[in-house]
């Protein structure tokens, strides 16, 4: 196996790297390996929806009552009451 060394590399995108690898239970070394593995193959993931994320980041809250989809529903302006 190949080796590759980056240098000048800025802190935080070490950092952000480092991050991402933990939120997804990778080593660092690993989730750089994924990054540039699918890079090379000219894929890229889809990011995650907005609702699955918001639903994970709120499961251990005790949520329990389903909310309606609104799929092909018209914005509406709030209107705060003064």
């Amino acid at each position: 196996m190949a080796q590759l060394v980056v240098r000048n590399l800025d802190d935080g995108v070490k950092d952000a790297l480092r991050a991402l690898a933990a939120r997804r239970g990778r080593s660092m070394e690993e989730e750089v390996r994924e990054i540039l593995r699918a890079a090379a193959q000219g894929e890229e993931s889809p990011p995650e929806p907005l609702g699955t994320r918001i639903a994970r980041r709120f499961a251990g809250l005790g949520l329990t009552e389903a909310l309606p989809e609104l799929h092909g529903q018209a914005a509406r302006a709030v209107v705060f009451e003064e």
